[in-house]
């Protein structure tokens, strides 16, 4: 088989993006959530939330974390979130199964009251709001290869995200935690070409009903 710069080939022939290959829990998040579009407010918000604890760390750190970042933050739910005060916020900081960066535990608990105002004021949903940034196709890079992505790192779409959020008040919401949000969450399809997954993920994206549309 051809060799393509940034896909793996495993021992059954399966092809994945390179950055996944060396572990199981991440080969089973490539292949089974990472691009796939998400219209659920609490998935989104979590994702946000986590990609802010991820800065300066590896996501593989993070998602082997994720179950008890869950359980802290009572699985992502906003509302309780918002409840969250100053006891709560020193119960986490003693919590070995999460990152305990006091700034970022207290931009989780910020962003979840920015939260309940961005959909109680202005949109049905956090999901219609952030499908608004969603790029056109034709912004997109014609071939999604290695260097093609790692020229990308964050977007225009990205970029007017993270400012919206941040003048909305949001905390740990700069571009590039925002873009590979977006990744994550399906609003792009950042799988590379010649990834097995490439093409389901995008037949998920047809097939996904946009948020407010």
């Amino acid at each position: 088989m051809t060799h393509v710069p940034g896909i793996d080939v495993d021992e059954r022939g399966v092809a994945r993006c390179w950055w996944c290959a060396a572990d199981p829990l991440y080969r089973d998040y490539h292949d089974n959530e990472w691009g796939r579009p998400v219209a659920n407010d609490r998935r989104l918000f979590e994702k946000l939330c986590l990609e802010g604890f991820q800065a300066g760390l590896s996501w593989l750190t993070i998602l082997r974390k994720r179950a008890n970042f869950r359980a802290a933050f009572a699985d992502f739910d906003v509302e309780r979130i918002a409840q969250f005060d100053s006891t709560i916020v020193e119960q986490l900081m003693a919590n070995t199964g999460i990152v305990r960066n006091r700034a970022k535990i207290e931009a989780t608990v910020n962003n979840a009251r920015r939260c309940i105002e961005l959909v109680g004021d202005e949109f049905a949903s956090l999901a219609a709001y952030v499908w608004r940034f969603e790029p056109e196709a034709a912004s997109r890079p014609p071939v999604l290869d290695r260097a093609a992505l790692m020229q990308l790192g964050t977007s225009s779409e990205a970029l007017s995200l993270s400012k919206d959020l941040r003048r909305r008040g949001w905390a740990f919401v700069g571009p590039t935690t925002v873009y590979a949000f977006m990744q994550a969450m399906g609003l792009v399809n950042d799988h590379l070409a010649g990834c097995d997954f490439r093409v389901e993920a995008e037949q998920d994206r047809t097939a996904f009903e946009r948020p407010g549309h």
